[in-house]
């Protein structure tokens, strides 16, 4: 018996379901779900600009807000015109609503300071894009980069500071201290507006804020302070972090929230704390005004940032000085720009007149400016301001740039030089030339009256013979005198010389009268006593002036 085969019946129709097709469908569905899963999620892509690339990688970097990543480099170019980088950034979705006009981007990378390490945490992940952001607002796609962290203004202040010249010691990241506790940084040093002075931009925190007022004063803190303190040397030595990184420091009247810092009020960072010390008035600010002084003196030695000092303060500084050659008179011309603070001159029991209404009045009443030397030694100058000068009615000129101040030479004040000048001439006013003359005069006639009497006497017992005796001693008694060095026992001296006189012409008295008044040596002796009675006169006076005031051979008798 034979088996049957079973016929397998063909089928002409297409099963999807038990296809080998279906497998291929089925990733494709599977790869548009996960793209589609991707591109729902994937935010919007930004361009950040920085000055340059500081380690950054492209597919590796993030960029972090609150220490979350919310985005990541997906590559850097140069930027349009080659001055910076241009990093391209694939933000997270959840991001979108920070990207606007209060966002803020930095880089940051493992930095050491004296301060102690920042980013460390950059070792391990790498370089990252830090962002300082506040929710909603206009979306943008495009920013540019800090090159620092940024600071939320909210939680502090910024106050600018001003010096003359930069301070090596000042840096960005130069700590600021209110007794000692750091309440603050700098965080710009710029050139000023003027092109001849430094920006310093701190930065204060908010809780120390109310400390900070107009009349406080900033200065950079001492590396080394020497006093004395109970009869002992005091040596102190700032921390090891001043000395390197620097330090500056603020007083204050204490908290005070409602005494604010007035806007666009620049405070001036003071070289160390004894130029604080020091006698400096006025409230500063807008109440320094600049005036030009146009001198004729000598000014080689006055120095910008000289001071300008009014009843013996500190009320303003030098600012620039140019030289004019003129022609006609080979004098070098001056021109000096000074900034006074005006509001040294405010009344306080007067509100109808300002400091600068009361500057420009006590000018016109006869206050001048002059330049005069600080001290005879170095000859260094500095502008002075003080009245009592007889030079008629004058006010301050208004010109296209600066006002003019009236200025007279230094000569006309009262100065050391000037005082100087004026002892010497007293020394050589005195009449010594003529006392001398004088008493050499006297010395003359007597030994012509001596060498002409020994023709007419002789023998050593004559009683003409003992008055030439007693000339000889009172000559001898002179020339003693006027042969000393000094004249500092000169009274003495004077006095035993007029005691010897007065006892010879006693004697030469007497001896006259035998000789009979026609007589020759009668004449001649009667002529030299003419002469040793001025003198005599003119000593006594001399030894008064002595006695009563001795020195007054180098002040005067007045």
């Amino acid at each position: 018996m034979s088996k049957e085969i079973p016929k397998v019946e063909e089928s002409s129709k297409f099963n999807f379901f038990t296809s080998i097709w279906i497998v291929p469908f089925i990733a494709i569905i599977i790869a548009a779900w996960l793209a589609y899963q991707y591109f729902s999620e994937l935010g919007p892509e930004i361009r950040i600009i920085f000055a340059k690339n500081e380690g950054l990688q492209a597919g590796q970097s993030h960029i972090k807000y609150r220490d979350v990543v919310i985005g990541k480099v997906s590559r850097i170019e140069l930027e349009e015109h080659g001055k910076g980088v241009e990093v391209v950034v694939r933000m997270d979705k959840t991001a979108s609503s920070y990207l606007n006009e209060h966002s803020k981007f930095w880089i940051v990378k493992p930095e050491v300071g004296m301060s102690g390490i920042t980013g460390l945490d950059t070792l391990i992940s790498g370089t990252y894009i830090d962002m300082y952001a506040e929710k909603d607002g206009e979306l943008k796609d495009k920013f540019v980069g800090l090159e620092h962290a940024y600071r939320d203004i909210g939680n502090g202040e910024y106050f600018v500071l001003n010096t003359p010249r930069g301070d090596s010691s000042v840096k960005v990241g130069t700590p600021i201290y209110l007794k000692n506790v750091q309440v603050g940084q700098v965080e710009y040093v710029v050139l000023a507006l003027d092109d001849a002075s430094v920006d310093v931009i701190v930065y204060i925190e908010k809780q120390y804020v109310p400390y900070i007022h107009m009349n406080s004063k900033f200065w950079t803190r001492s590396t080394l302070d020497v006093g004395l303190s109970g009869g002992s040397l005091d040596i102190a030595v700032a921390p090891i972090t001043d000395l390197i990184q620097g330090a500056i420091e603020f007083s204050t009247f204490g908290r005070d929230i409602n005494n604010t810092v007035s806007e666009g009020y620049v405070f001036r960072l003071h070289k160390n704390k004894n130029t604080i010390e020091n006698k400096k008035v006025g409230k500063g600010g807008a109440h320094i005004k600049i005036f030009m002084l146009r001198t004729h003196d000598a000014i080689a030695k006055l120095k910008v940032n000289a001071v300008v000092r009014y009843g013996g303060f500190d009320v303003g500084k030098v600012k620039g000085i140019k030289l004019n050659y003129n022609k006609k008179t080979h004098q070098m011309n001056g021109e000096v720009l000074v900034a006074i603070d005006t509001s040294v001159f405010l009344d306080a029991s007067s509100t109808d007149t300002t400091g600068n209404e009361n500057f420009y009045l006590a000018v016109s009443e006869g206050l001048r400016a002059s330049i005069i030397p600080t001290d005879p030694i170095t000859g260094l100058l500095y502008v002075d301001l003080s009245f009592n000068y007889d030079d008629g009615n004058k006010s301050i000129e208004n010109s296209e740039t600066y006002a003019l101040l009236p200025t007279v030479s230094y000569k006309s004040g009262n100065n050391i030089m000037t005082s100087a000048t004026k002892v010497l001439d007293k020394i050589n006013n005195l009449k010594l030339e003529k006392l001398l003359a004088s008493l050499n005069t006297v010395v003359d006639d007597t030994g012509k009256v001596v060498n002409n009497a020994g023709s007419l006497v002789n023998g050593e017992d004559s009683p003409l013979m003992t008055v030439l005796a007693d000339l000889k001693k009172t000559i001898k008694n002179f020339n003693k005198m006027t042969n000393k060095k000094t004249f500092t026992r000169m009274p003495d001296e004077v006095s035993r010389a007029l005691h010897e006189l007065t006892r010879t012409l006693k004697t030469t008295k007497k001896v006259v009268k035998g000789y009979g008044n026609n007589s020759l040596i009668s004449h001649q002796i009667a002529q030299t006593l003419k002469v040793v009675t001025k003198t005599s006169q003119e000593m006594q006076h001399f030894l008064k002036m002595l006695n009563r005031k001795p020195n007054s051979l180098i002040f005067g008798d007045k």
